[in-house]
């Protein structure tokens, strides 16, 4: 199971109701930020996260609302004993702007553990459970989109084992592993005493303009969640900002064929963001409007 919380759901300038852009993914053991705009520490505190369970934190891009709360966030791990090593990703100059946050007030950040990865196109990070994938979007600066994809899992074939006789036995391991067996003199394959499951695929889109690589970074995504600034009316400001209207944001998940669509990081003048809600639904179905403090399991 994949747990997702939306800490901020705004886009450059906080109001009342929503925080600037920052999303909490749970996965296993890994517990990791999309992004950490300014209040993030706080809105975790709200949700009832603990920030020193961090393991990663993916900054998109450096525009301020998606960054600044990267030195509270190092601050409030130094305060509590973080103990673990902090994997940061960041486009081209990550180590330039961590320093410079980190160290823009007294009691630099130097007892937590960090490691600072720089982001290129392509897979980022693999384990065991599940690996993360970038592409590079069409923003005013250097702006990846991120892809959290579930390896896939072996599930045992109970009928089969039951008519074999093989239903508790420390050669089960051996299959999960991927790996033939021998029960009883006969040969058990892979293939027919177990099967793969597909894994999960959630897709992020922060800040960019329209592009076809939208549509590749997104291509049968379970779940794509992806910035929507502006409604329709305002897709040639869309366009000189290099962000996305809520329609665009439903074209991309359509033609992705993705199964579900949330859209965030909405524009401040939206108090009521329905119309935005009403004009994705027209192009793409399975959409809703994130709040702050929305949670998903997937």
């Amino acid at each position: 199971m994949i747990k997702i919380v939306f800490l901020g759901t705004q886009g450059m300038q906080p109001t009342k109701e929503r925080g600037l852009p920052s999303i909490y993914v749970q996965f296993g053991q890994e517990k990791m930020l999309v992004d950490c705009g300014e209040g993030t520490q706080r809105q975790m505190r709200v949700a009832g996260l603990k920030p020193a369970q961090l393991t990663k934190i993916f900054i998109s891009h450096f525009h301020a609302d998606h960054v600044l709360g990267l030195a509270g966030m190092m601050r409030n791990l130094a305060a509590n004993d973080y103990s673990g090593t902090l994997e940061i990703y960041g486009p081209k100059g990550l180590e330039t702007y961590y320093h410079h946050l980190t160290n823009s007030s007294f009691n630099p950040v130097e007892n937590v553990k960090v490691r600072l990865i720089e982001i290129k196109e392509g897979i980022l990070f693999e384990d065991n459970e599940f690996m993360t994938e970038v592409k590079h979007l069409a923003h005013s600066v250097p702006s990846y989109g991120i892809n959290i994809i579930e390896k896939p899992k072996r599930k045992m074939n109970m009928s089969y084992l039951k008519k074999i006789g093989l239903t508790k036995h420390p050669l089960l391991g051996e299959l999960q592993r991927g790996k033939d067996i021998v029960w009883r003199g006969k040969k058990i394959t892979v293939a027919k005493a177990t099967y793969l499951t597909e894994g999960k695929k959630i897709t992020f889109i922060q800040d960019t303009a329209y592009h076809d690589d939208c549509v590749e970074l997104a291509k049968e995504a379970d779940l794509l969640i992806s910035e929507s600034t502006f409604e329709e009316k305002e897709r040639e400001k869309a366009q000189e900002y290099k962000h996305l209207t809520s329609r665009q944001a439903a074209l991309i998940a359509k033609k992705a064929r993705a199964k579900r669509l949330i859209l965030t990081h909405f524009s401040q003048r939206y108090k009521d963001v329905s119309q935005l809600q009403k004009e994705a639904k027209a192009v793409f179905k399975n959409v809703i409007c994130a709040k702050d403090f929305d949670e998903v399991e997937i």
